[in-house]
């Protein structure tokens, strides 16, 4: 039991449990007060001309509180669990507001608007008080939103950030040695697939809608493999194609010396994912990269972005390098 009440949120449960219902107590008192004035039976249904179904006035006021009731408990309730985004329970609390009042005030301008009217076929809602609750309710949901603040939570993103604190702490020169980076290539080689695949594609889909998707995705494929997210520390260096996948990775205790250099792609076997002699190369352009030396006498070239960010890389990559082999294992 107290793990199901640690993960809800106290004040929001209070609140979503009570609103509506002295909401829809409000609703029965002020109903009472309009009974001597109403007909008997009351509309429940309307039309151009009129009421067009009827219901006891007990039974409209009884079932009035129950919407109310309901409709809000539905709406907030979904604020309460503390597992929820704090955006979600942000927007779910001020729709649950924004329901409950809307709710009640159609129900209420039913019964004004037959208020002084013998005959309920003769009523019709009214107006007034539809558009000003409706307007209120709205307003004050989009107020809601704003100023419900969410219990504070302590998560795993909490834990891990406590730890990289603690790590930084202890050993300050580790942000010198982390870095990661987007390399991607030039805008103009995105225009041209545009034009040499994607339209091509789009002319296809007219007569074979399958042929022109299945080319409109080889050519987002090969795109994906133009942009990459590097990553590198003392655990060594790792990098992904499109920013998902997994293509390279190399350990760290792997690394003999890592130099910049101003490489040709096709040097390389082009642009893109490569395995060329006895190097394996994630190249987006030509230009700034880095080039890793292996203790197996492999290579690994990299794209860097600026002859500043292949300084930068190829540094972190030496001592994070020289760390793992005077400690005997990564880091």
């Amino acid at each position: 039991m107290g793990t199901f009440r640690d993960s809800l949120d106290t004040r929001a449960l209070r609140f979503a449990l009570f609103f509506p219902l002295l909401l829809a107590i409000g609703f029965v008192v002020c109903a009472q007060m309009l009974r001597n004035s109403l007909p008997d039976p009351v509309a429940v249904m309307w039309n151009a001309d009129g009421g067009s179904a009827f219901a006891p006035f007990g039974a409209y006021v009884a079932g009035g509180a129950a919407m109310i009731t309901l409709f809000g408990w539905l709406a907030f309730m979904q604020a309460v669990p503390l597992s929820r985004p704090v955006v979600m329970r942000r927007v779910m609390m001020g729709l649950g507001l924004m329901v409950s009042l809307f709710v009640t005030t159609v129900l209420a301008a039913g019964l004004v608007g037959q208020s002084g009217i013998g005959e309920a076929r003769l009523s019709h809602v009214d107006p007034i008080v539809l558009a000003m609750g409706s307007g209120a309710a709205l307003a004050l949901g989009v107020v809601m939103m704003f100023a419900f603040k969410p219990d504070a939570r302590w998560t795993p993103e909490d834990d891990q950030a406590l730890e990289t604190e603690r790590m930084l702490l202890a050993d300050p020169d580790l942000t010198r040695d982390t870095l990661r980076i987007w390399v991607h290539a030039r805008s103009s080689v995105f225009i041209m697939i545009i034009v040499s695949a994607l339209f091509p594609a789009a002319l296809i889909a007219v007569a074979l809608p399958w042929l022109g998707a299945l080319v409109a995705a080889v050519a987002l494929l090969g795109a994906g493999f133009l942009f990459a997210r590097v990553r590198a520390d003392r655990g060594g260096l790792r990098v992904l194609a499109g920013g998902l996948v997994p293509v390279l990775r190399v350990p760290a205790v792997d690394i003999a010396a890592a130099a910049p250099a101003d490489v040709k792609a096709a040097d390389y076997g082009g642009w893109g994912l490569r395995h060329h002699d006895d190097a394996t190369a994630m190249l987006v352009s030509s230009g700034p990269a880095v080039v890793v030396r292996k203790l197996n006498g492999g290579r690994v070239a990299l794209s860097a972005g600026t002859a500043a960010t292949a300084d930068t890389l190829a540094g972190i990559l030496n001592r994070a390098a020289a760390r793992a082999h005077d400690d005997g294992q990564p880091q």
